[in-house]
């Protein structure tokens, strides 16, 4: 990827041992992951690098990294694309636009090898991770994975995102229904359009309560992606819910 300079820091391919070790601890302290077999190994960034992946950061003046991402080239039945497997920033380092930047950074590597789709994975419970999915970079929500990472515990949804330039949030909508926690996993319809309540955060909830909203959440999804909808957005209907919004492909 071309360089490009932010506010106090530089992004870049982390081409270097120093960087892809400092990414490799960071991946580890976020994730909090301190088992090794959870690790991100150096190794592997620099075969990323060296086929057409992506391994890209923000890094400071004093050379230390503040935040990266990696992926790789894919393909399925449709084609090719890149797969981004992770975007990990360093805590005090959020609500700076780095996620944002790391993603427009892999995809100037993803066109670069001619591909014209990105894909990656989030969790449906989290709804401020949807919100930036959706709703700020206007990819799609196409397919639900129960387990993606066979632990018992990893539903994801995995998005697409068009790289050729007509990936565009849909226009901000609320609901008619004024969702409260009492529907937390719930759908309904309104029109053509879906809904599905989730908590705008996940603080508080006890481990029963959020196995019973994953199953149900799951439903939610498996119920309108089966009847031909893509999740489009993700917004606060009020302090403590969230709603997606299910439309048809080519709604706006």
């Amino acid at each position: 990827m071309s360089r490009g300079q932010g506010d106090g820091f530089v992004l870049r391919n982390l081409d270097t041992v120093e960087l892809q070790r400092q990414a490799a601890a960071l991946y580890r302290r976020v994730f909090g992951y301190g088992d090794p077999d959870f690790g991100l190994s150096p190794r592997l960034l620099t075969g990323l690098l060296r086929n057409g992946g992506s391994v890209v950061g923000a890094v400071d003046r004093d050379g230390a990294l503040l935040a990266f991402a990696y992926g790789m080239c894919a393909a399925d039945s449709t084609g090719g694309y890149h797969y981004s497997q992770a975007a990990v920033v360093a805590p005090g380092n959020q609500g700076r636009g780095l996620g944002r930047l790391l993603k427009q950074a892999q995809a100037e590597v993803a066109r670069g090898t001619g591909t014209r789709r990105m894909r990656w994975s989030y969790d449906p419970l989290v709804a401020r991770n949807a919100h930036f999915n959706l709703d700020v970079l206007g990819a799609v929500g196409r397919w639900y994975v129960a387990d993606f990472y066979l632990d018992g515990d990893s539903d994801r949804v995995v998005v697409e995102w068009d790289l050729d330039g007509r990936a565009e949030p849909v226009a901000a909508r609320s609901p008619e229904r004024g969702p409260d926690r009492w529907a937390w996993g719930r759908t309904w319809r309104e029109g053509d359009d879906g809904w599905l309540a989730v908590p705008a955060d996940l603080d508080g909830l006890g481990e029963a309560d959020r196995i019973e909203l994953r199953d149900r959440v799951r439903d939610g999804f498996h119920g309108f992606l089966g009847d031909g909808l893509v999740a489009r957005s993700c917004t606060r209907a009020d302090p403590g819910t969230a709603v997606y919004r299910f439309t048809g492909q080519g709604a706006a």
